[in-house]
């Protein structure tokens, strides 16, 4: 089954979405540790790759 294309105001706003979610848990949390960063990274990719391939292909 095909997915569809993302539109370039969803790609948008998912990732500022994401932008908003990363900066929240930096401002408010205690302190910065390493699997926070691994987290941060790891949402990163899950969020961005999605949205290359889909602008790639347009």
């Amino acid at each position: 089954m095909a997915r569809k294309k993302l539109t370039p105001i969803q790609m948008g706003f998912i990732a500022l979405l994401w932008v908003f979610f990363v900066v929240f848990i930096i401002v408010y949390s205690s302190e910065i540790t390493g699997p926070t960063i691994v987290s941060i990274i790891i949402s990163g990719i899950i969020v961005f790759i999605p949205i290359y391939k889909s602008f790639r292909k347009q």
